[in-house]
Protein backbone atom coordinates (compact mmCIF):
# COMPACT_ATOMS: atom_id res chain seq x y z
CA UNK A 1 0.00 0.00 0.00
CA UNK A 2 1.16 3.63 -0.71
CA UNK A 3 2.37 5.64 1.98
CA UNK A 4 -0.24 8.08 3.14
CA UNK A 5 -3.12 5.76 1.21
CA UNK A 6 -5.55 5.30 3.71
CA UNK A 7 -6.89 1.41 4.63
CA UNK A 8 -10.52 2.25 4.25
CA UNK A 9 -10.51 3.29 0.99
CA UNK A 10 -12.90 2.36 -1.31
CA UNK A 11 -11.59 0.42 -4.56
CA UNK A 12 -13.36 -1.11 -7.69
CA UNK A 13 -12.93 -4.46 -6.50
CA UNK A 14 -14.16 -3.76 -3.23
CA UNK A 15 -17.30 -2.04 -4.18
CA UNK A 16 -18.68 -4.28 -6.54
CA UNK A 17 -17.18 -7.68 -4.46
CA UNK A 18 -15.28 -9.13 -7.29
CA UNK A 19 -13.55 -11.34 -4.81
CA UNK A 20 -16.83 -13.35 -3.66
CA UNK A 21 -18.34 -12.42 -7.52
CA UNK A 22 -15.09 -14.62 -9.22
CA UNK A 23 -15.27 -17.33 -6.82
CA UNK A 24 -18.71 -17.94 -8.21
CA UNK A 25 -18.37 -20.15 -11.49
CA UNK A 26 -16.64 -22.91 -9.89
CA UNK A 27 -19.81 -25.07 -9.72
CA UNK A 28 -21.57 -25.76 -6.26
CA UNK A 29 -19.70 -26.84 -3.23
CA UNK A 30 -17.81 -30.58 -3.54
CA UNK A 31 -18.31 -30.12 -7.83
CA UNK A 32 -15.81 -32.26 -9.23
CA UNK A 33 -14.13 -31.94 -11.39
CA UNK A 34 -13.98 -28.48 -11.94
CA UNK A 35 -15.76 -26.88 -14.84
CA UNK A 36 -13.79 -27.07 -17.78
CA UNK A 37 -13.60 -24.00 -20.09
CA UNK A 38 -16.50 -24.98 -22.42
CA UNK A 39 -18.86 -25.73 -19.06
CA UNK A 40 -17.27 -22.41 -17.04
CA UNK A 41 -18.40 -20.44 -20.30
CA UNK A 42 -22.11 -21.87 -20.27
CA UNK A 43 -21.97 -21.12 -16.38
CA UNK A 44 -20.77 -17.32 -16.78
CA UNK A 45 -23.49 -16.71 -19.35
CA UNK A 46 -26.42 -18.01 -17.52
CA UNK A 47 -25.03 -16.08 -13.87
CA UNK A 48 -25.33 -13.17 -16.52
CA UNK A 49 -28.85 -13.72 -17.46
CA UNK A 50 -29.60 -14.11 -14.14
CA UNK A 51 -28.02 -11.18 -12.62
CA UNK A 52 -29.85 -9.10 -15.71
CA UNK A 53 -32.90 -10.66 -14.57
CA UNK A 54 -32.50 -9.32 -11.07
CA UNK A 55 -32.26 -5.77 -13.05
CA UNK A 56 -35.41 -6.34 -14.66
CA UNK A 57 -37.39 -7.66 -11.95
CA UNK A 58 -35.81 -4.33 -9.78
CA UNK A 59 -37.67 -2.40 -13.07
CA UNK A 60 -40.52 -3.63 -13.40
CA UNK A 61 -41.28 -3.55 -9.40
CA UNK A 62 -40.42 0.52 -9.60
CA UNK A 63 -42.72 0.92 -12.91
CA UNK A 64 -45.62 -1.22 -10.97
CA UNK A 65 -45.24 0.73 -8.08
CA UNK A 66 -46.09 3.85 -10.33
CA UNK A 67 -48.84 2.42 -12.16
CA UNK A 68 -50.64 0.20 -9.70
CA UNK A 69 -52.76 3.39 -8.07
CA UNK A 70 -56.09 4.37 -8.13
CA UNK A 71 -54.78 7.70 -9.09
CA UNK A 72 -51.83 7.78 -11.55
CA UNK A 73 -50.31 11.47 -11.77
CA UNK A 74 -48.84 12.00 -15.27
CA UNK A 75 -46.26 13.34 -14.16
CA UNK A 76 -45.11 9.84 -12.75
CA UNK A 77 -45.35 8.95 -16.44
CA UNK A 78 -42.00 9.65 -18.01
CA UNK A 79 -40.23 7.99 -14.91
CA UNK A 80 -42.20 4.83 -15.72
CA UNK A 81 -41.77 4.94 -19.45
CA UNK A 82 -38.02 4.98 -18.50
CA UNK A 83 -38.33 1.57 -16.28
CA UNK A 84 -39.75 0.06 -19.02
CA UNK A 85 -37.50 1.32 -21.52
CA UNK A 86 -34.53 0.22 -19.58
CA UNK A 87 -36.27 -3.38 -19.39
CA UNK A 88 -36.64 -3.83 -23.16
CA UNK A 89 -33.01 -2.64 -23.71
CA UNK A 90 -32.24 -5.24 -21.02
CA UNK A 91 -33.93 -7.95 -23.15
CA UNK A 92 -32.34 -6.99 -26.38
CA UNK A 93 -28.97 -6.96 -24.76
CA UNK A 94 -29.61 -10.75 -23.74
CA UNK A 95 -31.53 -11.29 -27.10
CA UNK A 96 -27.63 -10.76 -28.59
CA UNK A 97 -25.93 -12.59 -25.25
CA UNK A 98 -27.47 -16.21 -26.99
CA UNK A 99 -24.66 -15.56 -29.96
CA UNK A 100 -22.38 -16.04 -27.03
CA UNK A 101 -23.45 -19.43 -26.09
CA UNK A 102 -23.40 -19.97 -29.83
CA UNK A 103 -19.72 -20.46 -30.02
CA UNK A 104 -20.36 -23.34 -27.93
CA UNK A 105 -20.45 -26.34 -30.20
CA UNK A 106 -22.74 -29.45 -29.75
CA UNK A 107 -20.17 -32.09 -28.96
CA UNK A 108 -18.72 -29.44 -26.69
CA UNK A 109 -21.89 -29.47 -24.57
CA UNK A 110 -22.45 -32.53 -24.80
CA UNK A 111 -18.83 -33.56 -22.95
CA UNK A 112 -20.92 -32.02 -19.96
CA UNK A 113 -24.28 -31.93 -20.45
CA UNK A 114 -24.68 -34.78 -17.91
CA UNK A 115 -23.79 -32.43 -15.37
CA UNK A 116 -26.79 -30.74 -15.38
CA UNK A 117 -28.41 -33.55 -13.73
CA UNK A 118 -32.43 -33.13 -13.90
CA UNK A 119 -31.70 -28.82 -13.82
CA UNK A 120 -33.93 -26.82 -16.20
CA UNK A 121 -34.02 -22.89 -17.19
CA UNK A 122 -37.72 -23.27 -15.83
CA UNK A 123 -36.38 -23.43 -12.49
CA UNK A 124 -35.32 -19.60 -13.13
CA UNK A 125 -37.49 -18.41 -10.56
CA UNK A 126 -36.82 -14.81 -11.32
CA UNK A 127 -37.67 -15.76 -14.90
CA UNK A 128 -40.53 -16.78 -13.75
CA UNK A 129 -41.82 -14.07 -11.38
CA UNK A 130 -41.00 -11.37 -13.71
CA UNK A 131 -43.72 -12.96 -16.08
CA UNK A 132 -45.85 -13.54 -13.26
CA UNK A 133 -45.73 -9.60 -12.46
CA UNK A 134 -46.42 -8.61 -16.24
CA UNK A 135 -49.60 -10.77 -16.19
CA UNK A 136 -48.68 -13.85 -17.70
CA UNK A 137 -51.43 -16.07 -16.75
CA UNK A 138 -50.39 -20.40 -16.19
CA UNK A 139 -53.24 -21.42 -18.10
CA UNK A 140 -51.24 -19.63 -21.09
CA UNK A 141 -48.43 -21.41 -20.76
CA UNK A 142 -46.95 -24.99 -22.17
CA UNK A 143 -49.09 -27.51 -20.40
CA UNK A 144 -50.70 -25.40 -18.21
CA UNK A 145 -48.10 -25.68 -16.12
CA UNK A 146 -48.48 -23.12 -12.49
CA UNK A 147 -45.18 -21.36 -11.91
CA UNK A 148 -46.18 -20.67 -7.92
CA UNK A 149 -47.44 -24.73 -7.44
CA UNK A 150 -43.73 -25.34 -8.81
CA UNK A 151 -41.74 -22.84 -7.01
CA UNK A 152 -43.84 -24.28 -3.86
CA UNK A 153 -42.66 -28.19 -4.86
CA UNK A 154 -39.29 -27.00 -5.34
CA UNK A 155 -39.63 -25.13 -1.81
CA UNK A 156 -41.05 -28.49 -0.50
CA UNK A 157 -37.60 -29.98 -1.63
CA UNK A 158 -35.38 -26.92 -0.71
CA UNK A 159 -34.31 -26.26 -3.96
CA UNK A 160 -35.11 -23.20 -3.56
CA UNK A 161 -35.41 -20.98 -0.62
CA UNK A 162 -38.12 -19.67 1.64
CA UNK A 163 -36.98 -15.96 1.01
CA UNK A 164 -37.65 -16.90 -2.74
CA UNK A 165 -40.91 -18.70 -2.60
CA UNK A 166 -41.99 -15.54 -0.56
CA UNK A 167 -41.50 -13.12 -3.04
CA UNK A 168 -43.10 -15.12 -5.51
CA UNK A 169 -45.95 -15.44 -3.62
CA UNK A 170 -46.20 -12.10 -2.66
CA UNK A 171 -46.08 -11.03 -6.61
CA UNK A 172 -48.63 -13.78 -7.24
CA UNK A 173 -51.00 -12.32 -4.87
CA UNK A 174 -50.95 -8.75 -6.32
CA UNK A 175 -52.23 -7.13 -9.29
CA UNK A 176 -49.91 -7.72 -12.46
CA UNK A 177 -48.91 -5.01 -14.25
CA UNK A 178 -51.23 -5.73 -17.32
CA UNK A 179 -54.17 -5.63 -14.33
CA UNK A 180 -52.89 -2.18 -13.29
CA UNK A 181 -52.59 -1.57 -17.22
CA UNK A 182 -55.88 -1.88 -17.91
CA UNK A 183 -57.61 -0.31 -14.60
CA UNK A 184 -55.71 2.55 -15.65
CA UNK A 185 -57.16 2.39 -19.29
CA UNK A 186 -60.41 2.48 -17.65
CA UNK A 187 -59.93 5.90 -16.20
CA UNK A 188 -59.05 7.47 -19.60
CA UNK A 189 -61.12 10.83 -19.75
CA UNK A 190 -62.87 10.08 -23.38
CA UNK A 191 -64.10 13.09 -25.66
CA UNK A 192 -64.21 14.52 -22.00
CA UNK A 193 -65.83 12.16 -20.11
CA UNK A 194 -64.38 10.61 -16.76
CA UNK A 195 -65.18 7.40 -15.77
CA UNK A 196 -68.57 7.43 -13.34
CA UNK A 197 -69.52 10.96 -14.34
CA UNK A 198 -73.49 11.26 -15.09
CA UNK A 199 -73.91 10.27 -18.86
CA UNK A 200 -70.57 8.48 -19.14
CA UNK A 201 -71.90 5.28 -20.26
CA UNK A 202 -72.85 7.41 -23.02
CA UNK A 203 -70.22 9.31 -23.97
CA UNK A 204 -68.42 6.11 -24.53
CA UNK A 205 -70.66 4.49 -26.61
CA UNK A 206 -71.15 7.22 -28.81
CA UNK A 207 -66.81 6.92 -29.01
CA UNK A 208 -67.36 3.57 -30.12
CA UNK A 209 -69.98 3.33 -32.10
CA UNK A 210 -68.52 6.38 -33.92
CA UNK A 211 -65.30 4.62 -34.45
CA UNK A 212 -66.60 1.91 -35.97
CA UNK A 213 -68.58 3.74 -38.26
CA UNK A 214 -65.11 5.39 -39.50
CA UNK A 215 -63.87 2.12 -39.80
CA UNK A 216 -66.76 0.69 -42.00
CA UNK A 217 -66.82 3.66 -44.55
CA UNK A 218 -62.78 3.02 -44.74
CA UNK A 219 -63.72 -0.99 -45.34
CA UNK A 220 -66.20 0.59 -48.03
CA UNK A 221 -63.51 2.75 -49.28
CA UNK A 222 -60.73 0.03 -49.78
CA UNK A 223 -63.37 -2.27 -51.24
CA UNK A 224 -64.14 0.44 -53.60
CA UNK A 225 -60.41 1.23 -54.64
CA UNK A 226 -59.33 -2.91 -55.02
CA UNK A 227 -61.74 -3.40 -57.11
CA UNK A 228 -61.15 -0.47 -59.03
CA UNK A 229 -57.39 -0.95 -59.60
CA UNK A 230 -58.28 -4.70 -61.03
CA UNK A 231 -56.76 -6.57 -57.49
CA UNK A 232 -59.34 -8.37 -56.53
CA UNK A 233 -63.82 -9.25 -56.57
CA UNK A 234 -65.72 -7.70 -54.18
CA UNK A 235 -67.06 -10.97 -53.34
CA UNK A 236 -63.69 -12.33 -52.27
CA UNK A 237 -62.42 -8.36 -50.69
CA UNK A 238 -65.59 -8.21 -48.62
CA UNK A 239 -65.75 -10.88 -46.53
CA UNK A 240 -62.14 -10.14 -45.41
CA UNK A 241 -63.03 -6.59 -44.51
CA UNK A 242 -66.08 -6.97 -43.26
CA UNK A 243 -64.62 -9.71 -40.73
CA UNK A 244 -62.15 -7.40 -39.22
CA UNK A 245 -65.08 -4.96 -38.35
CA UNK A 246 -66.56 -7.92 -36.61
CA UNK A 247 -63.53 -8.69 -34.79
CA UNK A 248 -63.41 -4.98 -34.40
CA UNK A 249 -66.97 -4.76 -32.52
CA UNK A 250 -66.25 -7.97 -30.50
CA UNK A 251 -63.22 -6.49 -28.84
CA UNK A 252 -64.85 -3.08 -28.20
CA UNK A 253 -67.77 -4.55 -27.28
CA UNK A 254 -67.32 -7.75 -25.38
CA UNK A 255 -71.10 -9.88 -24.52
CA UNK A 256 -72.71 -6.82 -26.44
CA UNK A 257 -71.42 -4.29 -23.61
CA UNK A 258 -68.74 -1.54 -23.81
CA UNK A 259 -65.26 -2.07 -22.20
CA UNK A 260 -63.80 1.56 -20.88
CA UNK A 261 -60.97 0.38 -20.40
CA UNK A 262 -60.29 -0.71 -24.30
CA UNK A 263 -62.27 2.33 -25.70
CA UNK A 264 -60.18 4.20 -23.20
CA UNK A 265 -56.68 2.63 -25.30
CA UNK A 266 -58.20 3.18 -28.52
CA UNK A 267 -59.03 7.02 -27.73
CA UNK A 268 -55.24 7.04 -26.56
CA UNK A 269 -54.10 5.61 -30.06
CA UNK A 270 -56.14 7.50 -32.58
CA UNK A 271 -55.44 11.05 -31.06
CA UNK A 272 -51.64 10.47 -30.60
CA UNK A 273 -51.69 14.69 -31.21
CA UNK A 274 -53.54 15.40 -28.04
CA UNK A 275 -50.74 16.51 -25.58
CA UNK A 276 -52.37 14.85 -22.28
CA UNK A 277 -52.37 11.45 -24.67
CA UNK A 278 -49.17 11.92 -25.24
CA UNK A 279 -47.46 10.24 -21.97
CA UNK A 280 -49.83 7.76 -22.26
CA UNK A 281 -49.30 6.93 -25.43
CA UNK A 282 -45.51 6.63 -25.03
CA UNK A 283 -46.42 4.02 -22.09
CA UNK A 284 -48.45 1.96 -24.09
CA UNK A 285 -45.94 1.60 -26.90
CA UNK A 286 -42.96 1.02 -24.09
CA UNK A 287 -44.96 -1.91 -23.23
CA UNK A 288 -45.74 -3.05 -26.96
CA UNK A 289 -41.58 -2.67 -27.40
CA UNK A 290 -40.67 -4.40 -23.78
CA UNK A 291 -42.57 -7.29 -24.98
CA UNK A 292 -41.44 -7.65 -28.17
CA UNK A 293 -37.87 -8.02 -27.12
CA UNK A 294 -38.93 -10.86 -25.00
CA UNK A 295 -40.12 -12.42 -27.84
CA UNK A 296 -37.36 -11.95 -29.10
CA UNK A 297 -35.66 -13.02 -26.73
CA UNK A 298 -37.35 -16.26 -26.47
CA UNK A 299 -37.15 -16.46 -30.16
CA UNK A 300 -32.93 -16.29 -30.03
CA UNK A 301 -33.14 -18.41 -26.93
CA UNK A 302 -34.93 -21.37 -29.45
CA UNK A 303 -32.62 -20.90 -32.20
CA UNK A 304 -29.48 -21.02 -30.58
CA UNK A 305 -30.64 -24.60 -28.30
CA UNK A 306 -31.83 -26.20 -31.67
CA UNK A 307 -28.07 -25.46 -33.02
CA UNK A 308 -26.90 -27.04 -30.39
CA UNK A 309 -28.96 -29.97 -29.54
CA UNK A 310 -31.37 -30.45 -32.20
CA UNK A 311 -34.71 -31.83 -31.26
CA UNK A 312 -33.44 -33.86 -28.37
CA UNK A 313 -35.14 -33.40 -24.82
CA UNK A 314 -34.19 -31.07 -22.53
CA UNK A 315 -32.45 -31.59 -19.78
CA UNK A 316 -36.04 -31.08 -17.07
CA UNK A 317 -37.66 -33.48 -19.44
CA UNK A 318 -39.27 -30.66 -21.19
CA UNK A 319 -39.75 -31.07 -25.01
CA UNK A 320 -36.90 -29.14 -25.69
CA UNK A 321 -36.95 -26.62 -28.72
CA UNK A 322 -40.79 -27.04 -29.02
CA UNK A 323 -41.38 -26.25 -25.49
CA UNK A 324 -39.35 -22.90 -26.21
CA UNK A 325 -41.01 -22.28 -29.43
CA UNK A 326 -44.41 -22.73 -27.74
CA UNK A 327 -42.86 -19.66 -25.19
CA UNK A 328 -42.42 -17.39 -28.40
CA UNK A 329 -46.48 -17.38 -28.80
CA UNK A 330 -47.13 -15.81 -24.85
CA UNK A 331 -48.36 -12.68 -25.09
CA UNK A 332 -49.34 -10.49 -22.02
CA UNK A 333 -50.19 -7.24 -23.51
CA UNK A 334 -52.82 -8.88 -25.91
CA UNK A 335 -54.78 -5.80 -26.23
CA UNK A 336 -52.27 -3.29 -26.97
CA UNK A 337 -51.13 -5.24 -29.93
CA UNK A 338 -55.07 -5.64 -31.24
CA UNK A 339 -56.10 -2.20 -31.00
CA UNK A 340 -53.51 -1.61 -34.06
CA UNK A 341 -55.61 -3.60 -36.55
CA UNK A 342 -58.54 -0.99 -36.26
CA UNK A 343 -57.07 1.95 -36.67
CA UNK A 344 -58.80 4.56 -38.62
CA UNK A 345 -56.08 7.29 -40.12
CA UNK A 346 -56.86 10.55 -38.57
CA UNK A 347 -58.60 12.57 -40.78
CA UNK A 348 -61.68 9.75 -41.50
CA UNK A 349 -62.35 10.18 -37.26
CA UNK A 350 -64.58 12.55 -35.76
CA UNK A 351 -62.71 15.42 -34.04
CA UNK A 352 -62.47 15.22 -30.42
CA UNK A 353 -64.87 16.87 -28.04
CA UNK A 354 -63.84 18.91 -24.91
CA UNK A 355 -60.62 19.54 -26.46
CA UNK A 356 -59.53 22.29 -24.26
CA UNK A 357 -59.10 19.83 -21.32
CA UNK A 358 -56.42 17.47 -23.68
CA UNK A 359 -54.31 20.66 -23.34
CA UNK A 360 -55.15 22.64 -26.12
CA UNK A 361 -58.01 25.22 -27.10
CA UNK A 362 -59.38 24.83 -30.70
CA UNK A 363 -58.57 28.34 -32.64
CA UNK A 364 -61.64 30.33 -34.03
Amino acid sequence: MAEGTPSHRMTYGGYLRLDELLELQDGPEGYSPAPCNDEQHFVITHQAFELWFKMILRELKEAHLLLNRNHVDETSLPRLVHHLDRVTEIFRLLSNQWKVMETLSPQDFLAFRDKLGTSSGFESWQMRELEVLLGLDHTQRMGGMDPLLHMRKLAEEGKVSQKVLENFEATSNTPSLNDALMSWLQRTPINGSMQGEDGDEEVIAQFVEGHLDAMKRHGEDVISHIVAIGHGEESQVRPRIEGAYQQAELFLKPEGIVSRARAGLLFIESYPELPLLSWPRRLIDALVGLEQSMILFRSAHARMVERMIGRRMGTGGSSGVDYLDATTKYRVFVDLWAVRTMLVKRDALNDVSEPGMYGFAMGE
